[in-house]
């Protein structure tokens, strides 16, 4: 993909029927911007990052985030910002696909 230049990110969403899909759609040393792709029933574990924040936006469909002791719902047009060292995750507990943007800082 050349930047800059305008796209529809949902175009370079991967989807897999055994596991969350992955797709890097811009990576610096700064940053990186992905796309993270569920089917019904799939889960991006409980987990946090050292040195790095990440921010979810929700494209398409419903779920909940995962925060340590609790889920919040999620629907499209939602964010999360997860700075440094906070557990977070996703989950798709709904019926149709998920599609979440993931753009962590500094890039892993």
């Amino acid at each position: 993909m050349d930047h800059p230049a305008p796209f529809r990110p949902e175009d370079f969403a991967v989807y897999d029927p055994e596991r969350m899909g992955k797709s890097t759609l811009f990576q610096s040393d700064r940053l990186l911007v992905g796309l993270n792709s569920f089917e019904p029933g799939q889960e991006h574990r409980l987990h946090a990052h050292a040195g790095m924040d990440k921010v979810y936006h929700v494209l398409a469909g419903r779920g909940v985030f995962l925060l340590e002791g609790r889920e919040e719902p999620m629907e499209a047009g939602m964010m999360l910002i997860a700075p440094e060292g906070v557990l977070h995750g996703l989950r798709n507990n709904g019926s149709e696909r998920l599609l979440v943007m993931a753009i962590l800082a500094p890039s892993p």
